[in-house]
């Protein structure tokens, strides 16, 4: 993960500034310090992120597009299906009349 700037020497400044110790100062910079460098999603990531969730989405179309491909390709079957059913009964029924 890249590092966020952070001015640690001028945040313990304003630390002992108000009345922290030295060593308070330096517990406190470094705490925030880690906090900000583990915690906090930097450019970069934020970057990787969007380019994952392209990714998935052109994958979601093409998912999409391929199961309306097959939907399509299944009800003209269906539909084929139906239509000769239709046929053969209606022959049938000239050929009893």
């Amino acid at each position: 993960m890249d590092t966020l700037a952070f001015d640690t020497l001028a945040y313990a400044k304003k630390l002992k500034k108000v009345g922290f110790t030295e060593d308070q100062a330096d517990v406190q910079v470094e705490t925030l310090a880690q906090i900000i460098n583990e915690r906090l999603a930097s450019k970069k990531d934020i970057l990787s992120l969007k380019r994952d969730m392209k990714e998935m989405e052109n994958s979601l179309k093409r998912d999409m597009k391929e199961m309306e491909i097959h939907l399509k390709h299944d009800l003209t079957l269906r539909l084929g299906t139906i239509m000769a059913a239709g046929v053969a009964i209606l022959a049938a029924i000239m050929k009893l009349l």
